[in-house]
């Protein structure tokens, strides 16, 4: 029932209401709460309320709190920091309050605002621009079926307390044409600290592969204890498996096509590779040379030191 049906029932059944016994009227408030679907309360503080008028008055719509400039220094901040999500945003808001007094004219009714802005709120305010940057891209993976009852399937939760433990995947820069070589940007990420590491490699071979995860590895600020790839092909092959034996490392993968297996690394793909590196096509070897140097240095810093990282604490069950 819509509010104005509500509204003209209560104004049809009060007069009645309040002329009936004390029995009656308690049939009427049974009748009240099953058709308006209302708490018993909520229907006698209707029903011994002042008379319902002929017709109510709307409800005058509330004022937006932040303004345009608030907005737009906002969504400044936002694409400098690499567009991070609301509560990252808030949480780096602080400490990104000097950068943006150099850039932005902040008053101190301005940074007032900034402090107050919850969550939420900027994700209501910065939705218009995030459908903008949304684009979508299906995956290239191809299945490799060579080793696959050899490796096993890791299906559980990551439950670890101590790093090493990491997933990979591969993002490629082929545009709109996937024929012919390629770059790809390998990611690595790891489960408890959610340090991540990216390399750049030209095609999906064997050798590559494992020379990028090898310096990756010599660059990562703990021991690598295991590894959890999708079901690629380039991951999926003997090389892959006799340098990991050589190095004492676990070799899991996810099931196929189911992303949510491996979704750490599916989140590093979008925030350190494609929402930086966009759709476009990179096929030289200058410009994998290029993204390495950005990989290794820049990036790498900034994504790793400077910017919050959001961890899981616990899940709870309630009923089924």
């Amino acid at each position: 029932m819509t509010a104005m049906g509500r509204h003209e029932y209560l104004r049809a059944i009060y007069d009645r209401y309040r002329r009936s016994s004390t029995e009656m009227k308690g049939k009427i408030l049974d009748e009240f709460c099953r058709v308006c679907d209302c708490h018993r309360k909520h229907a006698i503080r209707l029903l011994h309320g002042p008379r319902p008028e002929t017709h109510p008055r709307p409800r005058r719509p509330r004022g937006f709190s932040y303004g345009r400039a608030v907005i737009q220094v906002l969504a400044q901040l936002w694409e400098a920091a690499g567009y991070p999500w609301s509560v990252r945003l808030k949480a780096m808001l602080p400490l990104w309050l000097p950068w943006l007094r150099q850039r932005a004219a902040l008053t101190p009714a301005l940074e007032r605002q900034l402090r107050a802005i919850s969550p939420r709120q900027i994700d209501r305010r910065l939705q218009s621009r995030k459908r903008v940057l949304r684009r979508r891209l299906y995956g290239r993976t191809k299945p490799g079926t060579l080793l696959k009852h050899h490796i096993p399937i890791k299906t559980d939760h990551w439950d670890v307390t101590r790093p090493g433990f990491t997933e990979i995947d591969l993002v490629s820069h082929s545009g709109e044409c996937a024929e012919g070589e390629f770059a790809h940007s390998f990611n690595l990420t790891d489960i408890h600290t959610t340090w991540t590491e990216t390399r750049a490699v030209l095609g999906k071979g064997e050798t590559g592969i494992a020379a990028a995860l090898e310096e990756m590895r010599q660059a990562l600020p703990f021991a690598l204890q295991a590894i959890d790839s999708d079901n690629g092909s380039e991951f999926l092959n003997h090389h892959l498996v006799r340098y990991c034996r050589a190095g004492q490392i676990q070799f899991t993968r996810g099931r196929p096509y189911k992303k949510d297996d491996n979704a750490h690394i599916e989140q590093k793909n979008w925030t350190h590779v494609r929402r930086l590196i966009g759709w476009d096509r990179y096929d030289s070897a200058a410009a994998v040379g290029l993204l390495n140097d950005l990989y290794r240095h820049e990036l790498r810093q900034m994504m790793n030191l400077f910017q919050p990282s959001v961890k899981l604490l616990r899940k709870e069950r309630v009923g089924s």
